[in-house]
């Protein structure tokens, strides 16, 4: 058996509902992890079943054993870092707002103000909620024209 501790039954219950309906996949994936090494899984299946290394098998239990429930969970801090503070992108929203169909105008002021290079879809992720999105050819709804019934 994998595991050096065993897990408790209500233990057991929390792992598989997090298994089934955490909104994370890596949460997800390390809950059902625990669950097969539970049942005596054998560490090179594990590997296969999730691709991935001898150590990351290890890493996820030694966090299981230290942390318990909480090492499922990514530590904050991980990830892409935010390319605007916050006032930045409060700036942006007020560009935005001014002239909310001329992205490439907002993307010049932001490199004259702060040498910033970014791409209009960043923009669009920061922009306000009522701004409304041009619509590109992908998000059109063609349809055909119905002739009227007489």
């Amino acid at each position: 058996m994998l595991l050096i501790r065993e897990i408790n039954p209500l233990s057991f219950k929390l792992l598989e509902r997090i298994y089934r309906f955490s909104r994370h996949h890596q949460v997800r994936q390390r809950a059902h992890f625990l669950i097969l090494a539970s049942q005596a899984t054998k560490p090179e299946e594990l590997m296969k079943v999730f691709l991935v290394s001898y150590k990351t098998i290890y890493n996820w239990l030694n966090r299981w054993e230290s942390e318990g429930i909480v090492g499922l969970y990514n530590k904050p801090g991980r990830g892409r870092k935010r390319r605007f503070n916050p006032e930045q992108e409060s700036k942006i929203r007020e560009w935005v707002r001014q002239e909310p169909r001329q992205l490439k105008k907002v993307l010049q002021k932001i490199k004259e103000e702060w040498g910033i290079e970014t791409s209009t879809e960043t923009i669009k992720r920061i922009r306000p909620k009522n701004v409304p999105e041009l619509a590109s050819n992908a998000t059109r709804c063609w349809r055909r024209a119905r002739p009227n019934k007489i």
